[in-house]
């Protein structure tokens, strides 16, 4: 047995998720304080179902009233009317500490397209109201999709003004593609007076708990998250910065990191609108990575590109992870992958099945180029490795499979960077006798810091294929979807996020059905 396998199935043996059966439910509480405290959520809509999520959570220093190996009953309640005068269904879900009392309640027999406002009591406890809506129906000829793509938060950074605003937004889902939680603190940060992390640098399960609990808390998280349903995935900071696989920056002991990792998944599956999936063996190996079809007009992907990526080509000795080089034979080995192999022909599998007009691909990062010219005729292009850049033969695959499916509305969607961006997808970028084969979009950071100014016009210098790059503000991208056009508006404030920030739009930029590539509309 390989050495990763081996770690992976020692951790799925030890890290087996809440497998033990639930303890005598408690009596119904009576509860002194709001257990309903970090809000309510919706996710992974189909057109007969939604997954709904709490969790019961008193306070970082006050206990559940049940001991910790018994089980708390919490009801949930769906309608159809905002009013919540006319009842579509209801149900229980028990919870327990193995769980940190995280409910997911996966509601069936909805109807397709169709609105929906939830809730949820435990004892004396009532929660905040929330809306949801269920996906078309597969063959349903939808006239629209709008999405409010984001990623990057880092609480210390800036305030959740982005996620005011998305709550605001009439829209049918939010696409959060990765970094939702930050592992990392630095006290430099220009608001991290008004907003520390709590505690230091995450490494168990109840520290990671610690820390989305403390994002939870939020206000305008939490709104957003009321308003819509939500597809997410990780990325990198969900567990360390810059980790691959089963390697972290650090070097550490691969078996050690994959019980960090493992520890960190799970508080993100108890913290997220997501269901761990049928036959999974352990949090050390919890797959996300999905496909959410809307009607007949788009196949929605979500990609993940940490889990099993390949580690960074030509690793620094000291550390691991995303770094400028030049000269790296690394980059051309064939057998480096950002997917994975059996993500990649999942993928290109799906992609020659699906009879979607527009597949939307959202993965974590940038897939356009970005390497930056030398300042001298006799210098050397640098290249990033962090991003697509650093897996070059995974691009040429993944755009090959777009291409040998006959896709011809093909749209990348992606985060990570901190700046937003529309590009031109070519299997030999920055040439423009290479055909463009797809589009791409990238949201910046709801606060996270981005490049500035001067490596950006460089980048964009260095880079033909990128029609727009700008980090001058902090933002989401709102997207509309619709037969002829997926139109893409890029909204954006000022760095750092103030607490009564507003947005305005930065760029607006279309691709056509049929016809791959981005125009400024």
């Amino acid at each position: 047995m390989k050495r990763r396998a081996f770690h992976h199935a020692a951790l799925a043996l030890a890290l087996a998720p809440w497998t033990r059966p639930f303890a005598q439910a408690a009596t119904a509480p009576r509860w002194q304080s709001n257990p309903f405290a970090l809000g309510v959520a919706s996710g992974m809509p189909a057109p007969d179902s939604v997954l709904l999520w709490t969790r019961l959570f008193a306070g970082f220093d006050t206990e559940l009233p049940v001991g910790r190996h018994e089980s708390l009953t919490v009801s949930y309640e769906i309608y159809i009317d905002e009013a919540r005068r006319q009842p579509v269904t209801q149900g229980q879900i028990q919870t327990d500490a193995a769980r940190a009392h995280s409910v997911h309640a996966r509601v069936t027999g909805l109807q397709p397209g169709r609105d929906y406002w939830y809730r949820f009591t435990c004892g004396n406890a009532v929660s905040a109201v929330g809306h949801t809506r269920t996906a078309p129906a597969a063959d349903a000829k939808v006239q629209q999709l709008r999405i409010a793509l984001a990623s990057c938060q880092h609480y210390e950074q800036g305030f959740f003004a982005v996620h005011r605003e998305i709550a605001r937004q009439p829209l049918d889902l939010v696409l959060f593609v990765g970094d939702y939680i930050y592992e990392t603190s630095n006290p430099a940060n220009p608001l991290a007076a008004q907003r520390q992390h709590l505690g230091g640098t995450p490494y168990t399960l109840q520290q990671y708990r610690q820390r989305h609990a403390q994002y939870k808390l939020d206000a305008d998280l939490q709104a957003a998250h009321a308003a819509h349903p939500w597809l997410v995935m990780w990325d990198d900071h969900e567990v360390v910065n810059d980790y691959a696989d089963d390697l972290d920056p650090f070097y550490t002991e691969p078996a050690r990191f994959l019980q960090r990792r493992a520890a960190a998944y799970q508080a993100y599956f108890e913290h997220m609108p997501v269901l761990l999936p049928a036959g999974s063996t352990g949090w050390a190996t919890a797959p996300l990575h999905g496909r959410t079809p809307w009607g007949q007009l788009a196949e929605l992907w979500t990609l993940d590109c940490r889990q099993w990526r390949s580690t960074h080509a030509c690793n620094d000795p000291q550390r691991r992870g995303g770094r400028n080089v030049v000269a790296c034979d690394e980059l051309a080995d064939p057998t480096r992958s950002m997917l994975g192999a059996a993500q990649e022909r999942w993928l290109a599998d799906g992609l020659k099945a699906s009879p979607r007009r527009w597949q939307l691909l959202a993965q974590t990062t940038q897939i356009a180029p970005s390497g930056l010219d030398p300042s001298s005729a006799d210098g050397v292009r640098s290249t990033y490795t962090e991003a697509w850049d650093g897996y070059p033969e995974a691009r040429k695959r993944l755009l090959q499979a777009v291409a040998d499916a006959g896709q011809k509305s093909a749209v990348t969607l992606g985060g990570d960077v901190h700046h937003h961006l529309a590009a031109q997808l070519r299997l030999a970028p920055n040439n423009s006798a290479s055909p463009v084969l797809a589009s791409e979009f990238v949201t910046g950071a709801v606060t996270s810091r981005g490049l500035g100014p001067g490596t950006l016009a460089t980048m964009r210098k260095s880079n033909p294929d990128l029609a727009h790059a700008s980090g001058d503000g902090r933002g989401y991208a709102l997207l509309q979807v619709t037969p002829k056009t997926t139109r893409c508006e890029f909204r954006a404030t000022a760095y750092p996020v103030a607490a009564d920030a507003t947005l305005a739009t930065q760029a607006v930029f279309e691709v056509a059905s049929g016809r791959p590539g981005v125009e400024k509309a």
